[in-house]
């Protein structure tokens, strides 16, 4: 069966649908750490988001294993999500924003070993020190990955060193920023008029989470955006 390929897509040119005003933001209480270390020791019912990606590709075999690292930097001005920005040039997901991490290796013994090593390999954040806070729900990809989202609380994120290769940026967004679903934007992306490399039938939603800082505008969406909107679910269940 031939590959189908898909157009990259710019997901601000996709149409608003909406944003989530009306929902609340984790109160500044639980983004602190003891309170995350206490609702992942002992996490209360909450229903996770299954965003299109997940229900199209979830019942299919041959997922491959993955694993992300979300790492929570404690900074005086408040927690801190690592992120990355992947280099142009490679194959998959060139230029987007994304967690450090990758394949799952057979001597990985869990996903968060898979989750740190990566991230060791990518970004050179040292696993000493680490503390792993616990994992979300498994998430599907369009790129056919079952990803483990690992959420870690990492106590130094100095003096890294990206990998040229696969990273061309890391950076930092503040928690609270990204836990305040009124910066959670729906958007709907439609194909054009290429239908060799984009099927009319194929329609895609999701959500996309700009941010600005130091006049950078970072676009975070997708998978990195739908982990983070159910590490949302978990923290305000």
């Amino acid at each position: 069966m031939s590959t189908l390929r898909l157009a990259p897509i710019d997901p601000e040119s996709a149409e608003l649908i909406g944003r989530d005003e009306v929902l609340p933001a984790v109160p500044a209480a639980r983004l602190a750490p003891d309170w995350l270390r206490k609702r992942f020791a002992s996490p209360t019912a909450w229903t996770p988001e299954l965003f299109e990606d997940s229900l199209r590709l979830s019942t299919q075999a041959a997922l491959r294993g993955a694993a992300v690292l979300i790492a929570l930097v404690p900074r005086p001005q408040g927690m801190q999500v690592l992120l990355t920005r992947r280099n142009l040039h490679l194959h998959e997901h060139a230029g987007q924003i994304s967690f450090p991490g990758g394949r799952c290796d057979r001597q990985d013994i869990h996903p968060a070993a898979t989750a740190l090593r990566e991230a060791h390999e990518e970004i050179g954040l040292r696993p000493a020190g680490a503390e792993v806070l616990g994992t979300l729900p498994l998430y599907c990809t369009a790129s056919r990955y079952a990803v483990t989202p690992v959420v870690a609380l990492i106590p130094a994120a100095e003096n890294l060193q990206p990998q040229p290769g696969e990273v061309s940026e890391v950076f930092e967004v503040p928690l609270a920023f990204l836990m305040d679903p009124g910066h959670h934007e729906h958007r709907e992306w439609r194909p054009g008029n290429d239908v060799a490399l984009n099927p009319p039938a194929l329609r895609r939603r999701f959500l996309v989470m700009p941010y600005v800082a130091n006049g950078q505008r970072y676009v975070i969406w997708g998978a990195t955006a739908a982990m983070l909107r159910n590490l949302y679910r978990l923290l305000i269940a």
